[in-house]
């Protein structure tokens, strides 16, 4: 039975204060890292089992059996309050908030390969502010196909209709409601492990299809300079000097093509680059793992209009245990991401984050997380900044039901010239989960 069944799927769905569309990458991610976790004693990394990957059958959904299938229904249903609905420095208005949750997973239960698929809705109600309801779905499916102990094939797709958040940097604050877009992503995935030797690869693909937007007053706000396709293709090798520490190198290349022409007044932003890392993944006794890269990153854009990007890039994540009942988990990474904003074609950003999650007993499990962001844009005259925490708690009262409360905080800074809006929304949200 996966981890996405195992009841502490309940903490992970309410505590952790993520943009939409991110479950579908974490659907496709999920089966890369099972994939990975096959590879060979010399890179398990397995000592130590984190709260939120510890089994507890006694409250894990048994699902219904189909065959060589098993199928997970899932109903989430939330009760949020949010005292700054639109994300403003000034005139902030507050609002109670319902959402329904509805999944359907299928996986196989093969002893060999792997086999998952789902559906899955996000549906939003407002009590005073109507325009803002929203209506998200995906659905998408992975799996895994075992070549040998030592070697496998990983690969998903999904397709989703989602909304940005009113928080988000790039969305146009004069929009009337929510923009809304489409999300179309794959990727393959390949490991082999050759005595010291891991040698992985990784190809994704995601195309983004933005619907306009629309001003009170009816005027159009074009969202179409935003379309666009992003593909990558990575390589990674690793070199066990011992069972509990290896050195790697990894390269990813990635082209980023824009599905609007360009003009003179609104140049696209193709653009093409890369990112070269070297790193070393560790485990210590059954006290820490991670892994530690850094190296350089590099965009270079087809337009004159805008400015080749390139510099330091790392990327980190560190798990200690304190005690078998807490897990920290720091994280780190600095990238080239697309801009939204007129004018630049893409910014720097720099992130850190600190979550901590600890087993009060076997059916309460309490977690808080805090994360800073800095984003600086290029091309134009613009920094933000983004601080966020969040702390709530899950009681899981038995196999099919489960009870969370989480507070958050996000405070976005704006400076320079062109800077944006600058915001603070704090928000409650009480849910309860059903699992069968």
């Amino acid at each position: 039975m996966s981890v996405m069944r195992k009841g502490l799927a309940l903490v992970a769905a309410v505590t952790t204060i993520a943009p939409a569309g991110m479950a579908s990458a974490q659907s496709s991610n999920s089966a890369l890292r099972a994939a990975l976790a096959q590879s060979g004693d010399l890179f398990a990394r397995d000592r130590a089992v984190a709260v939120r990957d510890r089994a507890h059958p006694e409250y894990e959904a048994l699902g219904l059996p189909a065959g060589a299938f098993t199928v997970f229904p899932r109903l989430q249903a939330d009760v949020e309050f949010n005292d700054n609905v639109y994300a403003t420095e000034n005139g902030a208005v507050d609002d109670i908030i319902f959402r329904v949750k509805p999944e359907l997973a299928v996986e196989s239960g093969w002893s060999r390969h792997f086999l998952q698929a789902y559906v899955r809705g996000d549906f939003s109600r407002y009590s005073d502010y109507g325009t803002e309801d929203t209506n998200n779905w995906g659905i998408g499916s992975s799996g895994r196909v075992d070549i040998n102990r030592a070697a496998n094939i990983a690969f998903g797709a999904d397709y989703a209709e989602l909304t940005e958040p009113r928080t988000s940097s790039n969305t146009p604050v004069a929009s009337a409601k929510p923009i809304e877009y489409d999300l179309t992503q794959a990727f393959i995935a390949a490991t082999r492990v050759t005595g010291r030797l891991k040698l992985s690869g990784r190809g994704d693909f995601r195309s983004f299809d933005y619907r306009n937007g629309e001003t009170l007053t009816g005027a159009v706000i074009d969202q179409t300079n935003r379309d666009r396709d992003v593909s990558s293709l990575s390589g990674r090798v690793d070199y066990a000097f011992s069972p509990a520490t290896a050195f790697f190198v990894q390269v990813t290349g990635n082209d980023r093509s824009y599905k609007v022409a360009s003009t003179p007044t609104d140049p696209n932003r193709d653009s093409s680059g890369y990112e070269a890392l070297v790193g070393v993944n560790f485990e210590v006794g059954a006290v820490a793992r991670g892994e530690l890269a850094v190296g350089y990153i590099s965009q270079e854009y087809d337009s004159a209009a805008f400015s080749n990007i390139d510099g330091f890039g790392a990327r980190a994540q560190v798990q200690w245990f304190p005690t078998e009942l807490t897990t920290l988990t720091v994280t780190g990474s600095r990238t080239i991401e697309d801009s939204g904003i007129v004018g630049s074609g893409g910014y720097l950003s720099n992130g850190v984050g600190l979550a901590v999650d600890h087993e009060l007993l076997r059916n309460v499990i309490l977690s808080a997380n805090t994360n800073f962001n800095r984003d600086e844009y290029n091309g134009i005259d613009r920094d933000d900044d983004r601080f966020s925490i969040a702390a709530g708690g899950t009681y899981l009262l038995n196999r099919n039901l489960g009870v969370s409360l989480t507070a958050s905080h996000l405070k976005q800074s704006s400076d320079g010239a062109n800077a944006g809006v600058k915001y603070n929304v704090n928000r409650v949200m009480l849910s309860l989960v059903s699992q069968f």
